[in-house]
């Protein structure tokens, strides 16, 4: 037994070999289904094909004016985004909505800050 400074009661340094984990830090396990990620439950973004937006702006634009909440509330939408659909295909956009994601950085934007922070 060895004694520890500090401590009253000595600590046997046997058992403490035999009951220390042998890994030293933590375990990291990938989950094997969506229940086990890290926020279960918690919502996906939606995406939506070409086609089923055509057909939502095609379906909104012949309802009654009355009804075209009916359609929205149907399928969980919001206005806007038939504003948006509206306006692409308008525009001949070949994927009928914007592109997902980040835009593009614009070509000198790296060079004006580092120029800026010297």
């Amino acid at each position: 037994m060895t004694a520890v400074p500090g401590m009253n009661t000595p600590i046997n340094a046997q058992s403490e070999a035999t009951t220390a984990p042998e890994a030293t830090g933590p375990q990291v396990v990938a989950p094997a289904t969506d229940a086990e990620a890290p926020r279960p439950g918690r919502a996906k973004r939606r995406s939506f094909t070409t086609e089923f937006k055509r057909q939502i702006v095609a379906e909104n634009d012949a309802a009654a004016a009355s009804s075209r909440g009916a359609v929205l509330r149907r399928e969980r939408l919001y206005d806007s985004h038939v504003k948006e659909w509206r306006a692409a295909i308008a525009a001949g956009a070949p994927g009928a909505a914007k592109e997902p994601g980040r835009p593009p950085r614009p070509a000198g934007l790296f060079l004006r800050v580092t120029a800026t922070n010297r």
